[in-house]
């Protein structure tokens, strides 16, 4: 399922969730299923390549699941967490909130 990735918005077709720049924050964005966070343009695309993986079934032992792995990694995060996380609905928009400025929280990403 593709992305749709513009300046201004980055989507898909498998998940309601989105990511959009963070007013005022130049190079931050902010992705539904990790509110609060400020992460790069880059790891927008990753956020959103995950929650297009997680809207499948996806399980540890999928053929996917070492990329699966792999772009949690990137986020801070660990496969189960992320899947978890990015399988739920967007709760609201991620541009309503003010932003973290911290990663995400590194005890999601378990030992």
């Amino acid at each position: 399922m593709p992305l749709t990735i513009t300046d201004e918005l980055i989507t898909s077709d498998g998940t309601a969730h989105t990511a959009r720049p963070i007013p005022g924050h130049p190079d931050a964005w902010q992705v539904t299923w990790l509110p609060g966070q400020m992460i790069s343009r880059s790891g927008a695309v990753t956020a959103m390549v995950l929650a297009d993986a997680a809207s499948r079934d996806l399980h540890p032992g999928h053929r996917l699941w070492p990329h699966i792995s792999g772009w949690a990694a990137e986020l801070g995060l660990t496969a189960p967490v992320a899947v978890a996380l990015a399988s739920e609905p967007p709760r609201e928009k991620a541009t309503d909130r003010e932003p973290a400025t911290s990663p995400p929280d590194r005890e999601l990403a378990g030992p």
